[in-house]
């Protein structure tokens, strides 16, 4: 998938800093665990995030007593 865009991944009037908070911790994630399996990291663990929220693969829950 090349660059999904922000449309395509948020659903139900979903806010893009709660994708791009979401996107960073599951980024982190990847880097976390590439690093105590000692893997090397083909693609940029941004870009594997992004494509796992684009297939639904990951999803994340707003918090809504935040959206006030």
């Amino acid at each position: 998938m090349l660059r999904p865009a922000v449309v395509e991944i948020l659903k139900n009037d979903e806010s893009y800093y709660s994708l791009v908070i979401a996107v960073a911790k599951r980024a982190r994630a990847i880097t976390d665990e590439a690093c105590k399996d000692k893997v090397i990291l083909d693609e940029k663990p941004v870009k594997t995030a992004v494509e796992e929220f684009a297939s639904d693969e990951y999803r994340f829950i707003e918090d809504p007593s935040l959206n006030s």
